[in-house]
């Protein structure tokens, strides 16, 4: 039997399967990623991951053939490595993740791939149809965007083609982004970055009413999008999310001219109706090119994870030009 890996790994999970050749997952795994204090203690964590979804399809990690990966960035393509990743603790400054999955599947077929790219790959290999031009748009605890133009997946030299996240969609940069620098789309709209701007926007008028936890430092964007009519502030929080994003997704529009956009992300997932729906509604006054049809991926949480391991089943079985791996 031939066998295949998946690997996601993210600022929060670290998420690997074991497949068969025809796509049948045999074998999963699910953990926290690391928070350090070395990059070498995240790559443990995927090996450990990795191990353990081998062990529960009951093969032996060189039994797989090859595998995907789907990762936070930057990434570094040429070392096969994530570089200062902006939404780990400030102590990881290198991931390596190409050699030593290689190493212990002992196998040099090892795919790795921006996590939004792995979903854009997700998405076109389990659609029913696979537009040419779509990009599939993450908003979690930061902000990607995974593109194929003209069937083709864009890595970019150094695969980091997509980080649209840290385009300034602010000039006037009141918040700081995880990754050190100004007015960044994900400072604002970001998992991570919500809490903090419900704190800025509280700040600049005392006098709105609230009962989020803004003092608490458990405080969450859960917290906000649970008070969604029912809290002033929270509301007002979720109207300018609306405005940020719809600048964001406009200048990617306009950039890459898709005819598909599919939003991921625990985000855009679990408040389809507060994030996405006000993305519907404003995005068509704010672009000249074809609006394109913007849609939640049907395929959750896992989109990077089975587009990791369709990365490594089509580069494996040479059927990479079917979804423009």
């Amino acid at each position: 039997m031939v066998y295949y890996a998946g690997v996601d790994l993210g600022a929060t999970n670290v998420r690997t399967v074991v497949a068969e050749s025809d796509g049948t997952t045999i074998g999963s795994s699910h953990n926290a990623t690391p928070r350090g204090p070395t990059g070498i203690d995240v790559t443990e964590g995927v090996l450990e991951t990795l191990r353990e979804a081998c062990t529960e399809a009951g093969v032996g990690p060189e039994d797989v053939t090859a595998a995907g990966i789907g990762s936070i960035g930057p990434l570094d393509l040429a070392e096969g490595a994530v570089i200062d990743p902006a939404n780990l603790p400030d102590s990881i400054d290198r991931i390596p993740l190409t050699g030593p999955i290689g190493k212990l599947i002992d196998d040099d077929e090892v795919y790795l791939h921006n996590d939004t790219n792995a979903g854009v790959i997700g998405e076109r290999f389990h659609a029913r149809r696979n537009p040419d031009d779509m990009v599939y748009l993450t908003i979690s605890s930061g902000i990607g965007a995974g593109v194929c133009c003209d069937g083709h997946i864009v890595d970019g030299w150094d695969g980091n083609v997509g980080e649209v996240g840290h385009c300034v969609v602010d000039p006037r940069g009141r918040l700081t982004c995880g990754c050190g620098r100004e007015g960044h789309w994900e400072a604002y709209c970001s998992g991570n970055g919500i809490p903090d701007y419900a704190r800025l926007l509280a700040e600049d008028d005392p006098t709105i009413s609230t009962r989020l936890p803004l003092d608490d430092p458990e405080f969450t964007a859960r917290d906000v999008f649970e008070l969604a009519g029912e809290d002033e502030l929270a509301d007002y929080v979720i109207d300018q999310l609306a405005h940020w994003n719809a600048i964001g997704l406009a200048n990617v529009i306009h950039s890459f001219a898709p005819i598909v956009v599919s939003l991921g992300g625990a985000v855009a997932l679990y408040n389809e109706e507060l994030v996405v729906d006000p993305l519907r509604e404003r995005v068509p006054e704010m672009i000249m090119a074809n609006v394109p049809e913007i849609r939640v991926t049907d395929l959750g949480d896992d989109v990077v994870l089975e587009g990791a391991l369709a990365s490594a089943l089509t580069e494996g079985t040479g059927d990479r030009a079917r979804y423009g791996v």
